[in-house]
């Protein structure tokens, strides 16, 4: 009796598990070669248009290659844990678009605290990055491990601080409900230093130019993932380029509108996807155009300048909201008799018992 049901059950999980993924993994094989593309185009020389039309066969090449290339392990790292570092990595990457909607219903979980969820997963994270840079046994890897944690804990910071603004005026964490409240104008539009501040951040928490400190060449070689070859590299890169797609869509979906168009009958997936792609771009022309900072700089920028900005817009926006509320508020109680009007004195005998007792 139970033998077919579980079958099924498990039919479900691996056709939903391969929705997510299939596509995934081609939208980030092209977004490579859409950034080298860009990147050749603001230096004034040819992309790849080798293999393929276009070029169009680069990523499935460079793919094939990473992965059957032979796997190097150093002689004195942590096996077990070098090899599961980037499978971890890649496996949080794609645990996060399980809660993302592209469209009106098109999600795989709807999940009352998916915002929750993606900052959870993307703390995980963290543990990861330490623990390939920890079990290569290098001391180059060790040291792009600990300034990739140090950069993202303290940019989490400042993102979490700045999210909190959004939060307060959508009133949920329900990743569709925020696309739900922005049907008829998009949150970017009052909240515009927040997503301002919130696209810069993202920019430090994917490890992105001009925040790629842990990733520096000329003085950490390629940093935590310096020992890593073929399919771990793959994995790691996979993972990178994933997260960026991620932050990508969330921007999209907290600020832009997520699926919403201006004309109703344009809303959809595909609105979703060209806004992304929009995101997208720009994390593309700020690798092309961006001087790297310098390690001290980049944490000066986070705790000194984005932290307090990211809280004074906290308070500023809780403060509007507030006051707001309490002349709404107000207006309706003055309307139904309960408190006085505005030309009587404010010392009114008995309005703070009144008033609370209403509420």
């Amino acid at each position: 009796m139970w033998g077919p049901l579980l079958r099924m059950s498990v039919l479900r999980i691996l056709l939903s598990f391969l929705a997510l993924v299939v596509p995934l993994l081609i939208a980030v094989a092209y977004f490579t070669l859409y950034e080298r593309h860009i990147l050749a185009a603001l230096q004034r020389r040819q992309g790849p248009n080798v293999v393929g039309v276009y070029g169009l066969l680069q990523p499935l090449a460079d793919g094939l290659k990473l992965f059957v290339k032979e796997s190097i392990i150093p002689k004195s790292a942590n096996t077990a844990l070098f090899v599961l570092s980037p499978v971890v990595t890649f496996g949080l990457a794609i645990a996060g678009w399980a809660v993302v909607p592209v469209g009106e219903g098109t999600r795989l979980a709807d999940f009352r605290l998916g915002l929750l969820y993606l900052f959870a997963l993307s703390s995980l994270s963290v543990h990861s990055v330490i623990r390939a840079g920890w079990s290569s046994n290098s001391k180059y890897a060790f040291l792009g491990g600990l300034r990739s944690a140090a950069q993202r804990i303290s940019y989490e910071v400042s993102l979490g601080a700045t999210l909190v603004s959004l939060l307060l005026l959508a009133g949920s964490l329900n990743l569709s409900a925020i696309g739900e409240a922005q049907a008829n104008g998009w949150l970017a539009v009052p909240l515009l230093p927040v997503f301002v501040l919130f696209f810069i951040t993202t920019l430090a928490e994917t490890n992105r130019h001009p925040f790629d400190l842990p990733e520096a060449e000329a003085e950490l070689v390629s940093g935590y993932n310096v020992e890593y070859s073929a399919r771990g590299f793959a994995l790691f890169f996979l993972a990178e380029y994933s997260n960026i797609i991620l932050i990508s869509s969330l921007s999209t979906l907290l600020f832009l509108g997520g699926w919403h168009a201006p004309i109703a009958i344009f809303s959809g997936p595909l609105t979703f996807a060209l806004k992304t792609r929009f995101i997208v771009t720009l994390f593309v022309l700020v690798r092309g155009t961006l001087p790297r900072y310098r390690y001290d700089q980049l944490r000066r920028i986070g705790w000194k300048v984005f932290l307090p900005l990211s809280l004074s817009l906290l308070v500023v926006y809780a403060a509007l909201l507030l006051a707001g509320n309490g002349a709404v508020e107000l207006a309706r109680l003055s309307k139904n008799g309960i408190v006085p009007h505005i030309h009587r004195p404010i010392t009114y005998r008995g309005f703070p018992w009144r008033f609370w007792s209403s509420c």
